[in-house]
């Protein structure tokens, strides 16, 4: 089995080591990750930049390929480019806090595995709910889990496992609840700042804002030590609106 490794903290996270070294023990792993951290940019792509590719040691060892660009470039690359034979199933993570609710939208780590879920590669999106993680090998065994139950059983493609682990020991986790994804948003805020300088500049802060703990959600299911499992896919169609508007008699005297 071969799985391509990417994440959105960068190649020198504590996340996509821990992440490697557990898969490691079951298949062949490639890591490409970007150079520097790259949270929050989304489901972006370089395209007006050259793309450059590093290969990055650890302990003087070989552990994978550094891209100075976001993490689906380097999904993108690594079956493209850089993988001799294409991956039989993508890993992103472990990202370091949730990737809960709207936070789907902006995570760099869903990115990398929606892109290859994209081309059609089975994928899953791996983090675990601290920003200073103290088990991340307790998210990767769940990562090294549903990989393996997903060579046994298949994932229908066009869609990830999004994953979400509570920062908890194993003897603490309550189990797996396959969620939908919450609705919780961010109040966000910039405050102006001064450089050494003296020049202006604006630093983005806020916080979780309208928490949705409704049971069934991926955000409730870790609040209560819960492993969330939320099958996402990149067909964004409202589809009550879309039936609405196709019953809708639409005057064409308006157009």
């Amino acid at each position: 089995m071969k799985i391509l490794i990417s994440n959105d903290d960068g190649i020198d996270s504590a996340g996509i080591h821990q992440l490697a070294t557990t898969l490691k023990t079951i298949a062949d792993v490639t890591v490409v990750a970007p150079l520097m951290e790259q949270s929050a940019v989304g489901h972006s792509i370089t395209m007006q930049t050259p793309l450059r590719v590093i290969k990055y040691y650890k302990n003087g060892e070989f552990f994978g390929y550094a891209v100075n660009g976001s993490p689906a470039d380097c999904v993108k690359m690594g079956i493209r480019n850089l993988m001799e034979t294409p991956p039989d199933i993508v890993v992103s993570g472990i990202n370091h806090g949730a990737n809960t609710a709207a936070n789907v939208i902006y995570s760099g780590t869903v990115s990398a595995a929606r892109e290859a879920a994209l081309m059609d590669y089975p994928a899953i999106a791996i983090s675990i709910a601290s920003r200073i993680s103290e088990n991340l090998a307790v998210a990767a065994d769940v990562a090294k889990f549903f990989v393996q139950q997903i060579m046994e059983k298949g994932l229908k493609k066009g869609t990830l496992y999004n994953i979400n682990v509570p920062d908890v020991p194993k003897a603490q986790l309550k189990g797996i609840q396959f969620t939908k994804q919450g609705t919780s948003k961010w109040d966000d805020q910039y405050e102006q700042r001064k450089d050494p300088t003296g020049r202006d500049y604006f630093w983005l802060t806020g916080m979780l804002a309208d928490t949705d703990d409704t049971p069934g959600t991926d955000h409730f299911a870790i609040k209560n030590n819960y492993v969330a499992v939320t099958p996402v896919h990149f067909d964004q169609t409202d589809y009550e609106v879309l039936q609405a508007l196709n019953a809708a008699i639409i005057d064409p005297a308006v157009i």
